[in-house]
């Protein structure tokens, strides 16, 4: 039984770890265990009203790692708890006989995990010392990873707003309507600008999933609602005599048709063309 709970600990410890490892610094910017509640809570703001829809992502975010913190704390008081009472010592105000060794090792590991050193229950087995100490820097670890996900999710969404208001703002002046009168290399210029831009949101929702579950308020800044333009723009462009011109739009349809696919094999799962994913997309995103 001491051995079945101490791997059963360990294997709670390691995926926890994993799933960091998975969503904060493997190319997939997917862990599973994040995956899945980033969808369970995606899901569950679809019955909710405004406010919860657009609060999905920040509590998909403190969701997931609330849930990595707690497959830490259980897995690493799971490990203790065999050796309880007889593996630490005991502050006198403290009586052995009379704790609840289940809830003394939990307690055990929420202090460690927080640094708190209260030091009113301390290992005494050789093992013990070097594991308790461990999962304090683990502690500190998953509190320097949770602000680094923090700090590399919002600039996504910066650059993924920022493109959507963008399209938004050519909308709004009738590019499509001049494009072909401006001269070809103004224009190409201008659909490379948002080529690239299309390209930094497709390279984003490889890397940073979870920034798909962060829903805008304002549709100027929401990009499902202007991205069909990048598609107007594109096929506009397919009609110009210069090749310079057709070869941006090109580019762009491209760069277009690869977000799609991003969008569509990881969130949406329509296996329609570019078109339809983008509406899918939108519906998606609306809110209320």
């Amino acid at each position: 039984m001491t051995w079945a709970m101490s791997v059963l600990g360990g294997v709670l410890v390691v995926t926890a770890l994993w799933d960091v490892f998975h969503t904060l610094w493997h190319p997939s910017g997917q862990g599973p265990v994040g995956k899945l509640v980033m969808r369970l809570v995606w899901r569950l703001s679809r019955h909710l009203g405004k406010r919860g829809r657009r609060l999905s992502g920040p509590s998909t975010m403190v969701l997931v790692i609330v849930t990595w913190a707690g497959m830490i704390i259980v897995g690493w008081a799971l490990i203790y708890w065999p050796h309880m009472p007889d593996g630490f010592s005991f502050s006198p105000g403290l009586a052995p006989e009379q704790r609840n060794d289940a809830l003394d090792a939990l307690y055990l590991s929420l202090v460690a995990i927080a640094t708190l050193g209260l030091g009113d229950i301390a290992p005494t087995e050789p093992g013990l010392r070097i594991l308790v100490p461990l999962e304090a820097l683990l502690g500190f670890a998953l509190l320097t990873a949770a602000v680094s996900w923090v700090l590399q999710v919002y600039p996504a969404l910066t650059r993924r707003r920022a493109l959507a208001l963008r399209l938004d703002g050519l909308r709004r002046v009738g590019t499509t309507d001049v494009l072909l009168g401006m001269s070809p290399a103004t224009a190409a210029r201008l659909l490379d600008g948002v080529t690239d831009a299309v390209g930094a949101v497709y390279v984003d929702l490889l890397q940073y999933s979870e920034s798909y579950y962060f829903r805008d308020a304002n549709d100027r800044t929401t990009l499902a609602m202007t991205a069909p333009y990048a598609r107007e723009l594109a096929g506009t462009a397919a009609g110009s005599d210069s090749e310079d011109l057709r070869h941006a739009g090109r580019a762009l349809s491209a760069v277009l048709d690869d977000l799609a696919t991003v969008l569509d094999d990881q969130f949406l799962h329509t296996g329609a063309d570019t078109e339809a994913v983008l509406d899918a997309y939108r519906e998606d995103q609306r809110l209320p």
